[in-house]
């Protein structure tokens, strides 16, 4: 239980801009989020049990640090209470506590109904992706250095030339730079699209295993394994 937990809080509040969470749960969990502004979409999905029936996490910074708390780091309790709710059996919140009984807390969930008012999933319909790679180290830790001598510019552009994917910041009316995030890709982009730099370096972080996939038709996936979840971040584009 604790561990897709932490694994849910350090794929959505850790980023900084997905700080409100659907679950269903079932036979799989789906766990679905937006940041507030729409620029990232996430649905995810995992083998890892949490409860069944659909909630909300709200307040992921409350739930971040109990599960950081050194009280309930050995032998703790850590579990899923239910309750009936209008003759259902529903998940209502997570009970912490410690090893000696002499430290609890309790993180509440918000039910069904608000949180899918609240969170209005945009559900992806799929694209056509025209390039899918796997983005290495080397090519994310180049990224931090361009984008921090441009730390003016709030996107970069993406394209391909000569078989490379292209990321770029600037234009010809400001400072600008390029370099090869990769080269020998497959495929192409007929088009210049741009993402927000932040948001996209932020998942880039992210522990796990990496696959970026592009669309022409103006969307970006970074699918996210990180062993207990698999986390897609669609990242719709903007025209250049």
């Amino acid at each position: 239980m604790k561990d897709i937990l932490q694994d849910v809080v350090a794929h959505t509040h850790a980023l900084g801009f997905l700080s409100l969470v659907k679950v269903t749960g079932g036979n799989e969990t789906v766990i679905d989020s937006m940041a507030e502004d729409r620029s990232v979409i996430l649905n995810a999905t995992s083998t890892h049990g949490v409860a069944d029936g659909t909630f909300g996490m709200p307040n992921l910074d409350k739930l971040a640090l109990h599960l950081k708390n050194p009280e309930y780091k050995d032998n703790a309790k850590i579990d899923i209470v239910k309750a009936d709710r209008n003759g259902e059996t529903i998940p209502t919140h997570i009970h912490f506590e410690n090893a000696a009984g002499d430290f609890e807390n309790d993180y509440r969930f918000m039910n069904k109904a608000i949180i899918e008012e609240k969170l209005k999933t945009v559900k992806f319909k799929g694209a056509a992706w025209n390039v899918e790679i796997a983005p290495t180290q080397a090519a994310i830790a180049r990224m931090k250095l361009m984008s921090a001598a441009h730390s003016e510019e709030p996107t970069f552009n993406v394209t391909t030339k000569d078989s490379n994917l292209i990321f770029s910041f600037g234009d010809a009316s400001t400072h600008a730079g390029e370099f090869v995030f990769q080269h020998s890709v497959e495929g192409a982009l007929q088009h210049t699209w741009s993402w927000p730099v932040a948001q996209v370096q932020s998942i880039l972080s992210l522990d796990g295993d990496l696959t970026m996939s592009i669309s022409d038709q103006g969307a970006m996936k970074i699918t996210v394994n990180s062993g207990i979840a698999t986390y897609d971040y669609i990242l719709p584009a903007q025209s250049k």
